[in-house]
């Protein structure tokens, strides 16, 4: 596809290899879709059909026998369910700020992993939903969420920013399946056209929308693209800002900082980066695509989750600053004790119990992420696959360190508590990953899981001007004489 650039840019370095056609591409990714499913995708689908049933079956459990079968407790009212929801909504930013930001920047290198980027945020999305639905207790009254009239004329609190949570994901969903399914339309066009069957050129030729590729389809398209692109680089800010509003608008010792916003954006970016990085780099080695997501994209991202782990230990660093610098010793009770587990506030120096999640988070996502700084582990598929699995553990504890250290311990002794996962809790997370897979596994399965018309875009033949402009930047070209026709 064109991307209206400056002649000047014409000129970059491409970032497949030298004499990779449009045709190459096509066929590397098409015949993904168009071939039998290997025996490995049918076991990992029905490894996530058997998650998903587990899931079903925990949910079932919960509805008959209400929340009281996890492990929530007073103090610790939110548990699990608002750490996995916090951590699934974070996975989900990758695929905008991949998608959007970089599109607006005109880097050609996202054109190799954004539409994984995008599918992922459309099911990462739709797992963290589900948390918020249910542990409401009664999620069959969740309607009562939605600026609608019922029959108990109750009407949303619209200062609670459990509300904005409702406002800020629903949006999020919408415009990222919108715009997932704009970038689609020219690859259905192309599988419709290849297709063999009478069945799937009509299936594909109805979400093709009649694309035929004409200048004036180009033209709607990329207008439409950059307008949803505009629209969604602003949610990638906000609704992860909203969600940390849950935590920041309240006066709870650890949770009561002005930095949260930030904060979460750049742990929501760092872990949906990683999440990325571990699948691309599963089904670029299944599907032999390593022609088109080269080492020099996989180095990109490495270097994407670098800064973001920068941004991440800055704010630990300033939490601890923060902590210490107000005086206040409800504040030092749960960085100092809860968190770092020192015991200088204990009268009996004993360790706060959970210092061992806050140091599993700070190894995974400040100490582990800086083997990047080396081009060598940078390129190496072994070393970034680890690390992309343990910053995404990291993450997962940054959010259970956040919610459970700053209230299992309240203000008054009596009404401490500690949390303990049940297997429910359990089976309910689980259970997430066998959603989020059976969704992932079909559009492996069924859709291009890159980007076709957008990776052509990027090669060298694409631009027929790009000899010629070479040619005026060489030294006396200007008067060169004009060969006869």
């Amino acid at each position: 596809m064109s991307y209206d650039a400056p002649i000047k840019e014409l000129g970059e370095t491409y970032l497949l290899p030298e004499g990779t056609t449009a045709h190459q591409v096509t066929e590397t990714i098409a015949r993904v879709t168009e071939n039998k499913a290997p025996r490995g995708w049918w076991l990992l689908f029905l490894m996530s059909l058997t998650g998903l049933g587990a899931m079903g079956g925990a949910l079932t459990y919960l509805f008959v026998q209400g929340v009281g079968v996890w492990g929530n407790n007073a103090p610790v009212y939110w548990a699990w369910d608002i750490t996995n929801f916090v951590w699934w909504i974070g996975i989900g930013h990758a695929g905008t700020l991949i998608s959007a930001i970089l599109f607006l920047f005109r880097q050609k290198w996202r054109t190799s992993i954004n539409r994984f980027a995008e599918a992922m945020t459309v099911f990462a999305v739709l797992c963290a939903a589900l948390f918020p639905a249910i542990h409401t207790g009664r999620p069959w009254f969740d309607y009562y969420l939605f600026p609608l009239p019922n029959q108990m004329d109750m009407w949303p609190n619209f200062k609670s920013p459990l509300m904005w949570d409702v406002f800020a994901v629903n949006t999020y969903l919408l415009i990222s399946v919108i715009f997932w399914y704009m970038g689609l339309i020219p690859d259905f066009a192309t599988l419709r056209d290849r297709s063999k069957s009478l069945f799937r050129k009509r299936a594909y030729g109805f979400f093709a929308l009649g694309w035929r590729g004409a200048h004036r389809h180009w033209q709607h398209y990329e207008r439409a693209y950059l307008i949803l692109a505009g629209i969604s680089t602003p949610l990638v800010l906000s609704v992860h800002s909203v969600v940390s509003f849950d935590f920041a608008t309240s006066v709870v010792p650890g949770w009561h900082t002005t930095i949260f916003p930030p904060y979460f954006v750049a742990g929501a970016v760092f872990s949906g980066f990683a999440l990325v990085t571990t699948l691309m780099l599963i089904c670029r080695s299944v599907f032999k695509m390593q022609n088109v997501v080269t080492v020099k994209h996989l180095d990109l991202m490495n270097k994407f989750m670098l800064g973001t782990a920068l941004l991440v230990g800055y704010a630990y660093a300033m939490e601890l600053f923060i902590a210490w610098y107000s005086s206040n010793p409800y504040e030092q009770w749960v960085f100092l004790h809860n968190r770092l587990g020192w015991g200088i506030l204990d009268s009996d120096g004993n360790w706060g119990p959970l210092w061992w999640a806050y140091y599993t988070m700070v190894f995974c996502n400040v100490v582990v992420p800086q083997i990047f700084w080396f081009k060598r582990a940078r390129t190496s598929v072994p070393i970034m696959f680890i690390a992309s699995i343990l910053i995404n553990i990291g993450m997962w504890f940054e959010r259970f360190v956040i919610i459970v250290t700053s209230t299992y311990q309240d203000f008054l002794p009596s009404a401490w508590g500690m949390f303990h996962p049940t297997l429910i809790d359990i089976l309910t997370y689980l259970g997430t990953f066998g959603l989020f897979f059976t969704l992932f596994l079909l559009f492996v399965r069924w859709l291009p899981m890159i980007a076709i018309a957008e990776v052509k875009g990027t090669l060298q033949g694409a631009h027929p001007d790009l000899h010629a402009v070479e040619a005026l930047d060489e030294p006396g070209a200007a008067t060169a004489p004009v060969p006869a026709e």
